[in-house]
């Protein structure tokens, strides 16, 4: 079969792999879409994902696919389901799975087959992302694309219950990327009563005004600072980095309430700095989620789905481009480019 690897260095090439091989309690998968995590993959290109040091490395984790066989113990997945976030779980002629879903194929586990074979949770045999690898039903008003984004919706969802959000707050979104566009939606649709987008690009600032932002500041002509404090003389509630950018912490401290939270969402590529909190108020929390849950994705998978089968939520809001696994290295490209009005990228098999 044919996947997307990184050499170290950051070099994107196609390799020919073996098919991945499936235990009894697991699936095989062809897949159909993987989206381009602006996060995660690019991360892995560039040798910044922490404690990830085995290359060369296939990458993707934002995979859908359709289940082709299933093994003897299986019973949550039949044959022609759509199923959410197919995994390599093994290495191949010296390549290291990054998640590996940019693949023909690739793996998904039963966990309750594996809870009845006594292999559950605690066993070496068990993956926590079982819990997220989730069957797309027929009724859902969705399709092999658009499941894509709904990796990326569950894992922010789970990221805004552990920040414990809530209706009636404020908050400010740092970066309308498709994660920061994610959380201004889900913010609204949570009730939070307003949510102020913050970015450096017009083009980026109209995107969150659709998404839902109350209030949309390019901070390249705006003193948010200045701005905020007239709106929340007292700061805001929460505080979101959703760009991964250490020096936002240190921006954020002068716009918290007192018993405020700073909420970080994914890994810093940076992995240090000099914190200085003579900005902020005496009680303060610095919170960060680098690492989603797999079983909170799962978790937060129906609450999706509802959206989006109401008709609130639509996928395709948030995705850009539509490319064939052919130039998956293009879309890459993209993405280091960033180029104007680009948001998620999806990879199409």
């Amino acid at each position: 079969m044919k996947s997307l690897v990184v050499e170290e260095g950051g070099k994107l090439s196609f390799a020919e792999l073996p098919q991945p091989e499936y235990g009894e309690c697991q699936a095989l998968v062809k897949l159909k879409s993987c989206g381009v995590c602006n996060g995660t993959d690019m991360k892995l290109i560039h040798g910044t994902f922490k404690n990830f040091d085995t290359y060369p490395a296939v990458l993707g984790h934002e995979g859908v696919g359709e289940v082709v066989e299933v093994g003897s113990r299986v019973e949550s997945f039949q044959k022609g389901d759509l199923v959410l976030l197919p995994f390599l779980e093994q290495g191949a002629n010296g390549y290291e799975p990054g998640w590996g879903a940019f693949s023909e194929y690739a793996v998904v586990g039963d966990w309750k087959a594996y809870v009845k074979a006594g292999k559950g949770p605690g066993t070496p045999e068990f993956s926590e992302s079982y819990y997220a690898q989730t069957v797309i039903r027929k009724e859902d008003k969705i399709d092999a694309v658009g499941a894509a984004m709904v990796i990326t919706f569950r894992e922010v969802l789970s990221a805004i219950r552990r920040f414990g959000m809530k209706e009636n707050e404020t908050a400010i979104v740092f970066g309308t990327g498709p994660v920061g566009l994610c959380f201004i939606r889900f913010l609204k649709l949570l009730g939070l009563s307003t949510v102020i987008a913050v970015d450096i690009h017009e083009e980026k600032i109209r995107q969150a005004k659709k998404m839902g932002a109350d209030i949309a500041l390019n901070s390249t002509i705006a003193d948010v600072k200045q701005e905020v404090r007239k709106l929340f003389p007292e700061g805001v509630d929460y505080v979101v980095d959703a760009v991964g950018l250490n020096q936002l912490i240190l921006q954020a401290m002068e716009l918290i309430r007192y018993n405020g939270k700073i909420c970080c969402y994914g890994i810093s590529p940076k992995l240090g700095m000099d914190l200085d909190w003579s900005q902020a108020p005496y009680n303060w929390d610095l919170h960060f989620v680098q690492w989603p849950s797999k079983k909170e994705e799962g978790e937060a998978h129906h609450q999706i789905m509802a959206w989006i089968n109401m008709g609130v939520l639509d996928p395709y809001d948030f995705i850009s481009d539509v490319m064939p696994f052919e130039e998956a290295v293009k879309a890459f490209e993209k993405v280091e480019a960033r180029e104007p009005g680009l948001k998620k990228i999806v990879i199409k098999f």
